[in-house]
């Protein structure tokens, strides 16, 4: 081939349209990045749908845990990854918290991570330990107006969604309970099932077991929908505080600049994923619905949480530790 035959050649290839970059991708391996710890339920979707993507793409799909900073070193990663598609990162509703969270981030959320699709979601769990003279969200508001921050509520740390939704209570009802923060759901809740705490916020799936046996006392759930799952667990919003609304939700995000026939491609895959059948049953076990929402229907959701959170976390002077 001569040298004007291979400038020839470059200059059709550059002209072709940006669909042309989806048909030949993915070209190997790709990675789910989670930026926590294995074991987590971040970590058993991402590696849920990593199963279904190497049997669709028929490609290799690592998954990487990149933990620390509240999820920061691992999305900073991500961020500076190539924009070619082969890496991607599933994180939780939390994720939205850490520009409020922090003074300062190695990656601008808008600008360098692009996102392809919210997979499911599903509300949080508003519990109080049987010990607690308050049985509904009316009562526990009027306890605690009466007795301002007597009331201690554990979450897993400052970020969290379960601290969050918590603060966002208190914000909303104009009350004042003292926030325990812990390591870790798991302690959070071992110390709410002994008393030590009285309030706290477990994802449905982890904390229903305990209401159903009678070792803590559920208020409602954090969405404005009743779970299909615990249709009998009335909302926040209809129990005494009108307009509350917290949910959790695992996304999926790609380097900012991947092309857009990409991210389509990856959205429709993921779409159909969440869709399968098993899965879907799965999901709903978890007490979370598939979602499988467009890349502007997700960016647009990103947008409100940050937007609500941010509030709380300034009015709170919320920090990262």
């Amino acid at each position: 081939m001569t040298r004007s035959d291979f400038c020839l050649l470059t200059s059709v290839f550059c002209l072709l349209p940006s669909g042309a970059a989806a048909q030949t991708w993915p070209t190997g391996p790709m990675r789910i990045v989670v930026p926590f710890a294995a074991g987590g339920s971040t970590d058993i979707m991402a590696r849920t749908v990593a199963q279904q993507l190497a049997e669709r793409f028929r490609q290799q799909v690592l998954v990487e845990n990149r933990p620390g900073a509240s999820g920061t070193i691992g999305t900073a990663f991500v961020a500076k990854s190539p924009p070619d598609g082969h890496t991607m990162m599933i994180v939780q509703s939390s994720f939205v918290s850490n520009p409020s969270l922090f003074k300062e981030l190695p990656y601008n959320q808008s600008r360098d991570l692009t996102p392809v699709t919210n997979l499911a979601t599903g509300p949080l769990n508003l519990t109080v330990h049987p010990s607690l003279p308050a049985k509904t969200v009316r009562q526990l508001i009027a306890l605690a107006k009466k007795h301002p921050g007597e009331i201690n509520y554990g979450s897993p740390g400052e970020g969290s969604v379960s601290r969050l939704a918590c603060a966002l209570f208190n914000q909303m009802a104009g009350i004042r309970m003292t926030h325990i923060p812990y390591k870790g759901s798991g302690a959070a809740m071992a110390d709410l099932l002994s008393g030590q705490v009285q309030f706290y916020a477990p994802n449905l799936f982890l904390g229903l077991p305990f209401v159903r046996a009678g070792k803590l006392h559920s208020l409602g759930v954090t969405t404005p929908q009743r779970s299909p799952i615990a249709l009998d667990l009335p909302t926040i919003a209809e129990s005494g505080l009108p307009g509350y609304d917290v949910s959790t939700w695992f996304g999926v995000f790609v380097p900012g600049g991947t092309p857009r026939a990409v991210v389509n491609q990856l959205n429709q895959a993921l779409g159909e994923i969440v869709k399968l059948r098993h899965l879907q049953e799965r999901l709903a076990r978890d007490g979370l619905t598939p979602v499988a929402s467009t890349p502007e229907e997700f960016a647009n959701e990103i947008a409100r949480d940050t937007e609500k959170y941010g509030k709380v976390i300034r009015a709170l002077g919320i920090q990262a530790q």
